[in-house]
């Protein structure tokens, strides 16, 4: 049985991808320091044989000379946090240090584990490297336009850098890698406090509370369903012609948060109330992938609609909404 490590395992997209691993016959390693992570998301595979489960911190050294000996077949890196909202305490704006520290030191760490290992390994990147993009859609080739010293670069920035580790070891090690920028995903096993507008808008809509809205409501993005985006990653990994490739992973529909809102509206029954709030510095005005590299390299796109998708995620959180 090949043993895959999943670094940010207990992250909602980390564990939807320890599930689907294991439901494919994979040994599963998960290692989160549970920062943003949380162990209620793998509850359910903590009694299963063929998944471990070690909290420990992948910056740490010590991490992989006491925790993490053993082979590696697979290795996914999926550690770091990920909201943008600056008033949530799960944001990457609450743990700025530890946001760089993992995409970077973290990278290099992990690189060096399947170097020695001789492992496949596979880059989680975000489509924030793009920053607020000048080419719309984005493709892999747009080189992005960041703010490289703003309030969002400890993660923007962290995530060029783990991009360009990763390459360095393709290049220079012959490592097995690849990377994925993975855009706006939703989906059951997000925090309710995530802070995302997906989140803050689905949770408002369940309290029949005005909604937050930054901005005019404008800008855009696209939303990628959970299980597409696994399987996405998965595609990615285990694609022979994905080494050394940077792949955009995501739904191409594009909606406006002002859309977003009337479809949440739509699905609870209810009328629309907008609050407004500032645009917060350097959001990006426009968000949508371009996947044609997907679709041609890994035969992979979205199948859930926002429609679908959104009945699924508002059915988790009407029952994980704190009473």
């Amino acid at each position: 049985m090949q043993t895959s490590l999943v670094a940010g395992g207990a992250g909602f997209i980390g564990s939807h991808l320890c599930d689907q691993l294991l439901a494919d016959g994979y040994r599963v390693v998960c290692v989160d320091n549970l920062l943003t992570g949380s162990k209620k998301n793998i509850a359910h595979l903590l009694d299963r044989e063929e998944f471990v489960f070690v909290e420990a911190d992948i910056t740490q050294e010590k991490t992989f000379v006491e925790q993490l000996v053993g082979k590696y077949d697979f290795i996914f890196h999926l550690a770091s946090p990920a909201s943008p909202n600056q008033n949530s305490a799960m944001s990457y704006m609450a743990y700025p240090v530890e946001t760089m520290l993992v995409n970077s030191q973290g990278t290099y760490l992990l690189l060096e584990l399947a170097k020695k290992g001789q492992a496949k390994f596979l880059f989680a990147s975000t489509s924030e490297v793009y920053g607020d993009p000048h080419e719309h859609p984005q493709k892999e080739t747009y080189w992005g336009n960041v703010n490289p010293n703003g309030i969002r670069s400890c993660y923007d920035e962290s995530k060029r850098f783990g991009e360009a580790m990763t390459m360095t070891y393709v290049r220079n090690f012959n490592v097995n890698a690849r990377m994925v920028r993975i855009f706006n995903t939703y989906g059951p096993r997000m925090d309710p406090e995530d802070g995302r507008a997906m989140v803050n808008f689905i949770v408002q809509g369940l309290k029949y509370e005005p909604f937050t809205v930054y901005g005019d409501g404008t800008q855009t993005r696209s939303f990628c369903y959970v299980s597409d985006l696994v399987e996405g990653i998965m595609r990615g990994m285990f694609t022979d012609a994905a080494r050394g490739e940077v792949i955009n992973l995501g739904n191409p529909d594009e909606y406006t948060m002002i859309q977003l809102v009337e479809e949440i509206c739509r699905k609870l029954g209810r009328e629309k109330e907008i609050k407004h709030s500032p645009l917060p510095q350097d959001d990006p005005q426009r968000r949508q992938p371009d996947i044609s590299k997907a679709k041609a390299m890994l035969a992979w796109e979205p199948k859930v609609g926002l429609g679908e998708g959104l009945e699924k995620t508002i059915a988790y959180f009407k029952d994980h909404l704190p009473k």
